[in-house]
């Protein structure tokens, strides 16, 4: 079973920039065996973060993308046939239990709530996973860590995590990093000059400033990314920002045209 844990093994290690104490606390979170929360708009780091962590503390990852479709079967597991009769399969919350990986919820909000209540035997001092199918009390291994996110600026009444699953979590805020760090960054995984990643993190924060203005949502970092490595590769700065932040992020019109306005400001 050592192969099927090894597959979710970090062997490079993720650049990541860290913005304040977020490593430390992360850190001291995973010795408390502290499951943690973390909270901020898409594409902002949250993901590359906890690979990160993966990778520094020498621990599997397992990852999986929650949707509304998502069962409790599909994160604990379930029976399967095949030739030889029916055998169980353990989903990924089992294995990263069973095997002492840390196991992320992306978006978790986005799961039923009846279907993330199957975390809370392993968020407390129980630390447990009952298969009821299988009639098995699975006991989380020592290195086992629990991370969930979400991106509260989505949230409402209807889509929102319970108090009782909240309350069982450390939680840390993520937000686009400040200007000369996302320069940095920007200019790092898209292999650009910094002078390029400047104008481009300059156009994201004035669309950021149209939030709840017409945008549901800013240019993210890993949009800005995206626009530097179609930059990187010859194609021109105007029509990378037109295919990799404009579009992408809205349809109407005038906000297209004022997009684009803040594009051609810089560029």
């Amino acid at each position: 079973m050592s192969e099927l844990i090894e597959q979710y093994r970090i062997t490079e290690q993720p650049y990541y920039r860290p913005v304040a104490d977020e490593v430390e606390l992360f850190e001291a979170a995973y010795a408390a065996k502290m499951p943690m929360m973390l909270k901020g708009p898409t594409g902002c780091g949250k993901t590359r973060f906890v690979e990160h962590m993966a990778w520094r503390l020498r621990k599997p990852l397992v990852t999986v993308a929650c949707n509304e479709d998502m069962t409790a079967s599909d994160l604990v597991g379930r029976f399967l046939l095949d030739a030889s009769g029916t055998r169980w399969q353990d989903g990924p919350l089992a294995i990263a239990a069973r095997y002492g990986a840390i196991c992320y919820l992306d978006e978790v909000v986005e799961a039923r709530q009846d279907t993330t209540v199957v975390i809370h035997p392993l968020t407390d001092n129980r630390r447990v996973l009952p298969l009821e199918k299988k009639g098995e009390l699975l006991r989380a291994h020592p290195d086992f860590h629990l991370v969930i996110s979400y991106n509260p600026g989505y949230q409402s009444l209807m889509k929102d995590l319970k108090q009782s699953t909240k309350q069982r979590f450390g939680a840390l805020d993520f937000n686009y990093p400040e200007h000369g760090v996302e320069v940095e960054i920007v200019a790092h995984e898209a292999k650009i000059e910094a002078s390029i990643a400047d104008k481009l993190v300059s156009i994201a924060e004035r669309a950021r400033n149209l939030k709840g203005h017409g945008l549901d949502e800013g240019i993210s970092t890993r949009m800005l990314i995206h626009a530097g490595e179609l930059i990187a590769r010859g194609v021109s700065p105007v029509a990378a920002c037109r295919v990799a932040l404009v579009r992408p992020i809205t349809d109407d019109p005038d906000m297209r045209d004022a997009l684009d306005a803040a594009v051609s400001t810089f560029f």
